[in-house]
């Protein structure tokens, strides 16, 4: 949504015209809201048909969802096709200079700590001991009387905001969208990211996407094949720290304590 609004900014038209009028704008104020938004309706459309299957079945349903939308944005020559688009500037947020590195960086973080606060209002609620409970046995859950399908749909919703506002500001980040963003090897390395970081953890991913980087940065710099100590790193995590980073650094502050 950053590059499309965007770039029909640069043009001077509007998007939509009917039913509603959508024009283009730079606008962080309505671009990143929209992104988020329009990630929550994707979530949604999608995780209705995903969440009826579960395990590998629900693994590669979602990864051929994703697949789809990346033909389709490869389809779209007009927004560049698989060129993608190159933004000429970031969103602008008043009073806000997202052009300076060291700003858009704080910025980036503030919305990343908004969340995980957000996440962790949601985990500590009522709808997030039902999600616990339907992670642990959902056909417990359903015997109770709880429609764990529409709780399910919820957490997907929400999620697929998050990954829309995530999109919008990497698009900002680089200044350039692509449709290789959609494809499916970034769904496997966000995975790998989760499985470093910890499972079913709220704070693991962060630590995940932290390590995972650094990790590509040091071992590119001494090896090509830096993938394959990577994957057997990811390989040991999943089968002897199914908890990854976070769950090691608990232990370790547990044990201090």
């Amino acid at each position: 949504m950053v590059g499309i609004l965007a770039f029909h900014g640069y043009q001077g038209e509007a998007l939509l015209s009917w039913p509603l009028t959508i024009v283009g704008t730079e606008s962080g104020l309505v671009v990143l809201p929209l992104a988020a938004l329009v990630g929550a309706l994707l979530a949604a459309l999608f995780g209705a048909i995903c969440l009826r299957t579960s395990g590998i079945h629900f693994i590669m349903i979602t990864l051929a969802f994703a697949q789809m939308l990346f033909f389709l944005l490869v389809s779209l020559e007009r927004y560049g096709g698989e060129d993608g688009l190159t933004l000429w500037e970031r969103s602008v947020v008043p009073g806000i200079d997202l052009n300076d590195p060291l700003i858009f960086y704080y910025f980036c973080l503030a919305i990343l700590l908004l969340f995980l606060w957000l996440a962790q209002r949601v985990v500590a609620s009522r709808f997030g001991m039902v999600l616990r409970g339907c992670r642990q046995n959902e056909r417990r859950m359903r015997a109770l009387g709880y429609a764990t399908y529409r709780y399910r749909l919820a957490a997907f919703t929400l999620a697929g905001a998050g990954a829309g506002l995530a999109g919008a500001l990497i698009a900002n980040q680089t200044e350039f969208v692509s449709p290789s963003l959609l494809h499916w090897t970034r769904s496997g390395e966000i995975l790998a990211m989760v499985i470093l970081g910890g499972l079913g953890t709220l704070y693991g991913p962060v630590f995940g996407a932290a390590a995972l980087l650094l990790l590509e940065d040091q071992l590119s710099s001494y090896s090509e094949h830096w993938m394959i100590p990577l994957g057997l790193l990811l390989v040991g995590v999943a089968l002897y720290a199914r908890r990854g980073l976070y769950g090691l650094l608990a232990g370790l502050r547990a044990g201090d304590g």
